[in-house]
Parts: structure tokens; sequence; C-alpha cells
């Protein structure tokens, strides 16, 4: 398959550090949300905008303190991998909300659920008939060559042929009414509770700026995520037990894994909570064990269950595979997604979607180079300070190339790393991510944000209007991305 030419702008798609000459670029092609290029205010910032000439610095200030304060009190934190155990940090909170007119979340809602229900068509077929691969629409050693590809889940019938569950995509808008997917998470997606945090720390911060919008809700995704997990129990139980299983305290998103399992009333679990016995799994409660029929995880399946895969995870439950193998629970998301978030393989979902549904996407794919491809891997190399180079099995924004902002050094290091091992890299066009008006210490400013809506896929698909709107704090940085310090917003689609 050759990637699509390409004719993007050039800008950074996520960087530590920018030149000034490439702020000035970058601030040249990317889109401003709330402003049209002759400075006009657009229709659906226009109400927000009148409000805020109203608003001194001060009392801003004054809101963005107590905020913090409520996030320290409420414990919304996340700890962050490398640093000390158990430290923990606030995830910066804008007081900007970032705001979606209803024309344009309507495309991008029916253009997420196409590429969710087109990523689950493909995952049952992989570990069924495998009709793309013999197709040839799928390079298939690209799947066998795949260590998220689990041959334990060959042939293995889950609840309605669900394999993705909960979905969070994240998208960038890269100009007037055009979204690009970044990148499919179809494993353990997080940051939904900083979404619904989001909302309500503007809700309680402005109250009588919310009741002057039509802003589309978010509070009932808890709702909507239990009602997904019933929906997929094994076959035959009609009141299911569910529960959120959790790697413990020490995983950095494990504020989410408690806050979660409150909303929807469930109970956290960790391994030491859960056993397995006569071909089913049950947590030990006060009243003697319960039988559990959906597992919400949110630990690695390396780690599920130690005499399957990783014999010294302490995290797992032995025997949890052989029952899930049986249909005595189900697991979410399930073993073996991770083959369809494999960076190498996300080029190929525009391809799903033909080949499944028969339609054409309804929303863009970022162009990307198979590096593992001799003609395009000859390209990139020669053209590294162009490009974006991304680890195949990498995330949280580490193990990144920005081409534009990289030195000498370090794109002759990246040059070593694809040369030794061309397989594990992807290459992409550096993208013009967005703008949205946030609040920093210069006062408000255009920053650049990205969007990871959620898709949750049960008996029905749901998704909450909006989702987590990641912002890049410091000027001219496009790093959102809270490991490294990025914040958050508040995402208002407007109801029509």
């Amino acid at each position: 398959m050759k990637p699509e030419r390409l004719s993007f702008p050039r800008t950074v798609g996520n960087t530590a550090t920018v030149s000034d000459s490439e702020q000035t670029l970058l601030r040249r092609h990317a889109i401003d949300e709330m402003r049209k290029p002759d400075g006009i205010i657009r229709a659906h910032y226009a109400s927000f905008n009148d409000w805020l000439q109203t608003v001194p610095p001060a009392q801003m200030k004054q809101k963005r303190d107590e905020a913090e304060r409520l996030l320290r009190r409420l414990g919304i934190t996340f700890a962050i991998y490398g640093e000390s155990a158990g430290a923990e940090r606030l995830i910066p909170f804008d007081l900007i909300p970032r705001i979606i007119p209803a024309k344009e979340w309507k495309i991008l809602a029916a253009g997420l659920r196409q590429r969710v229900l087109a990523l689950n068509a493909f995952l049952h077929d992989l570990y069924h008939g495998q009709e793309i691969l013999k197709a040839g629409r799928i390079p298939a050693e690209m799947i066998f060559s795949n260590p998220q590809y689990r041959v334990e889940m060959q042939g293995i019938n889950l609840p309605g042929g669900l394999y993705v569950h909960i979905a969070g995509l994240d998208v960038v808008h890269t100009g007037e009414g055009e979204f690009h997917i970044l990148e499919d998470n179809l494993r353990t997606p997080s940051g939904v509770s900083y979404m619904l945090a989001n909302r309500r720390m503007m809700t309680r911060l402005f109250p009588d700026l919310i009741r002057r919008h039509a802003i589309a809700p978010v509070e009932h995704y808890p709702e909507l995520l239990l009602e997904t997990l019933r929906s997929i129990a094994p076959a035959g139980v009609d009141e299911p037990t569910v529960a959120l299983f959790t790697p413990g305290p020490y995983n950095s998103a494990y504020f989410e894994h408690t806050f979660l399992a409150q909303q929807m009333g469930i109970e956290v679990v960790e391994a030491s909570d859960l056993f397995v016995r006569d071909n089913k799994v049950y947590m030990k409660t006060m009243e003697g064990p319960v039988r559990v029929d959906v597992l919400y995880r949110r630990i690695d399946e390396d780690f599920l269950d130690p005499l399957a895969f990783r014999s010294d995870s302490a995290l797992g439950v032995p025997g949890l595979l052989s029952v899930y193998r049986a249909g005595g629970v189900t697991l979410t998301n399930a073993v073996g997604t991770g083959v369809a978030d494999d960076k190498a393989i996300y080029a190929y979902v525009p391809e799903m979607i033909r080949f499944y549904l028969g339609k054409e996407p309804i929303l863009k794919n970022v162009p990307t180079f198979q590096l593992r491809n001799p003609e395009e891997r000859a390209y990139v190399l020669a053209h590294l300070s162009e490009l974006v180079v991304k680890e195949v099995h990498g995330s949280g924004g580490y193990g990144m190339l920005i081409g534009p902002a990289s030195s000498a050094k370090e794109r002759d290091l990246f040059r070593q790393r694809i040369l030794r091992n061309p397989e594990s890299y992807i290459a992409q066009p550096t993208l013009s991510l967005s703008t949205c008006p946030t609040f920093v210490e210069q006062g408000i400013a255009p920053r650049h944000v990205d969007l990871r809506p959620f898709v949750l896929s049960g008996r029905t698909v749901h998704l909450v209007p909006g989702g987590l709107t990641r912002v890049a704090l410091r000027d001219g940085s496009l790093v959102v991305n809270s490991s490294q310090g990025g914040g958050t917003k508040d995402t208002w689609v407007l109801e029509e």
C-alpha cells in the first residue's frame, strides 16, 4: 500500500521546544477556533466572548486559584512513571472552555462511530476468518509479526462480537471544517474522568455562564458506561455483576479508576480481591465470594494472568484467561485489541472502513510512511527534519522525533534507530493543530489543543458530546500530554 502523497502544511504535531521561526510558521497555519483570519469572533464563540469582556483579569486569576484548591481537595491528580513512587501532580485546568458548534460535532460523531464500527469488525475478522488478509487489503506479515496479536484469541466468540467497548480516539482540528484522526486508543484509554471533572468545575465556578449557553450534557457518561458494560455480560446472565479491575494505587490513572467506579456504583478490585474457581471469577466480599460477570480492566493484558502471559505478574489473576476463553467472564476491552491501535496498523483503518462498511471514511487519517518499506524509509531518512517519527508501540508523547524542532544530533540518533529496527517506526507529516483561547500568566492567549472523544460500544454505540480537550500551555508548544506538562479544558458542544 502506498502512502498518500504529502500535501500538509508544515507544522509540528507534538514537541517540547520550537524555534522562533517555527513558532511563527505554526501560528500562520494553525486555525484559531475562536477568531476568523480577519480577527472577527466566530459565531459559536460570540456569546462567550461577550461575557469574557466583562470579567476582569483579577477575577479570572481568583477563579483559577479556586479551581486549583478544589482539584487538590478532591484529589484529582495523576502519577508520572519514572518519578519517585507516589509522586502525584495536578493536571492544570484552564478556565476558558473549548466550544464546538453542533454542525461540526455532528460530522465528528458520525466519523467516530464509523471508525469504531470498522475497528470492531476488523478485530472480529482477524480472530476468525481473516478475510481482509485473504483479500490482500492489509499485509498479513504486519499482523502475525505484531506482538499485540494474541493467538490465544483465535476462534473465541465474544458477546456481540465486540472487542473494543471503550475507545478514546485522538482528533486534531487542522483547518476550516477539517479534522484528522491522530491515534486510536483501544486498550485502556484514559482521561474521561477529567472530562467529567472539568464540567463540574466550570459549573461550580461559573454557574451563570453555563446557564446562558445551550451546552450538550456529559454528566450521564457513567450511566452510559455502566449500561454498556452490563450489555456485554456472558450469555444467560440477566443481572450481571460488574467490577473495575485496577493494578492499584501506583498506576498513573488510579484516580480515574476509583472515580469511575464510584460514579457507576461498582467495586474497584485488585488481583488480591479476585480468584478463579469452577471456571468462574469471584471477588472476595465481607458476605462471602460474589461471582463477577464483567471486568472493566484498566490493566495491560500482559499482566492479566501469570499463567497465560507474564509469569512474573503480581497484578494478575491465575486462570483468568481460561475463564475468559470459556465465556465465564467478559473482559473489556477484549484481550488482543492492541493489534488494532498499533501505529503501523493505524494507516490501514480507512481501508478497513471501505472493506467492512463499504463506505468512504468520514474522518481523515494522517498520511503515514511505513518504515519497513525500503522506498518509504529512504524518503523519510532524507526528510527527517520535516517529519514526525513515532515508535509503533510508543505512547504519551514519548519515543518521538519532531523533525522541525530537532537538532542534528537527535536526527542522527533516530536515523540509527530506524536503520537498526525499521519496522518499529512510522513517520508522518507535521500537522497544524488548532488553537483555542487559554488563560495563562500573560492573560488570554491562543494555545494548541487536541480532543479525545470516547466511544462506547455495547448493545448500541454511545458518545457523549465532546470529550477531553488537552491543551499545550506554553507559548508555541504542541505538547498536550499531561505527562509532559499539558493541561485540560472543558469542552462545550453547543446544542442546535
